[in-house]
């Protein structure tokens, strides 16, 4: 028995979790903490690593600290390798990057990256953790296939089949949403209330749309507000409707699978944007079944069977 820190270390933000490592390699959750996300510390990943996780040191010693996610990437601290995609949780296991910092001992996962027959690439970090911790959840998930979708700052749709990550998409549905909202003319003042009615509006608008009418409709933010039938404080939940709706209708439209012939969609995320992506598939008559971020997160780390400490 042991202690152990697992980081999922994201664009926006550092989720810390202190665990008990069970004689089985079983993690359980003992404590949380939040901290700045690669693109927001200034370049300074250790200091905001460790000050962040200054209680748990001075109380636990030179604890092993596993990280997943963005940290990893080019523009994180130490960059590590894509593994190309079918890929399963031994490969990822097997192709962690480790390192001494502070005499902790530290290792990155990697990412992984798929290719797609027009022979356009995508990738990703930290959420290929989630999707192997939820496979870890339940002996059923092991076989058969699933689309697991991630929301995020950049959302994934990933296909899984028996256990391995076969092939994922990207949409960058956060990160315009953070954008349009905050920097644009769309919107002069954001608002963090939510409009359940102004979302579904806002998702409604897209998931009917024509093709190739986003960027056209995207204007309904503004154009709406002048003419009164949107206010400012219901502007940001129309937008997320709006971005929210594209995102799954480019899900549905996917060619690299059949959304109709699976049982449900897997959610994995944080509850709220989990909940509308959730509502955006239910008005599409998907139903889809929600799973907590943090109990895929520390079940992934748990199924990387690889030592925590280095030899």
């Amino acid at each position: 028995m042991g202690n152990v820190i697992v980081i999922d270390w994201g664009t926006s933000h550092l989720r810390a979790y202190l665990c008990q490592l069970s004689t089985k390699n079983q993690l359980q959750l003992i404590d949380t903490k939040f901290a700045l996300g690669v693109t927001k510390c200034n370049k300074k990943f250790e200091a905001e690593l460790f000050n962040c996780i200054d209680d748990w040191v001075k109380k636990f010693g030179k604890l092993p600290i596993r990280m997943t996610g963005q940290i990893g990437s080019s523009i994180g601290w130490k960059e590590t390798s894509y593994l190309p995609c079918p890929v399963s949780p031994d490969e990822i296991a097997n192709a962690c990057l480790e390192f001494i910092c502070r005499g902790h001992d530290i290792s990155i996962v990697p990412g992984v990256s798929c290719q797609f027959e027009d022979k356009h690439h995508d990738v990703m970090r930290g959420e290929e953790l989630q999707v192997l911790g939820w496979l870890n959840l339940e002996p059923n998930h092991q076989q058969g296939k699933y689309l697991v979708c991630l929301p995020g700052t950049h959302t994934k749709w990933v296909m899984v089949e028996n256990g391995k990550i076969i092939l994922f998409k990207t949409a960058m549905t956060g990160e315009l949403f953070d954008l349009l909202n905050n920097q644009s003319v769309l919107i002069q003042t954001p608002s963090s209330d939510f409009n359940e009615s102004s979302f579904e509006q806002g998702a409604k608008y897209t998931l009917e749309s024509e093709l190739g009418n986003f960027s056209h409709g995207v204007f309904s933010v503004r154009s709406n507000q002048l003419f009164g039938k949107l206010s400012q404080e219901e502007a940001s939940s129309y937008l997320s409707g709006l971005l929210i709706g594209s995102d799954v209708r480019a899900a549905i439209n996917a060619s690299e699978w059949d959304i109709h012939s699976l049982n449900n969609v897997i959610i994995i995320g944080a509850d709220h944007l989990s909940n509308c992506f959730s509502t955006a598939l239910s008005m599409q008559n998907i139903p889809s079944t929600i799973c907590d971020a943090k109990l895929s997160t520390i079940s992934g780390f748990s199924k990387l069977n690889q030592p925590l400490s280095i030899s």
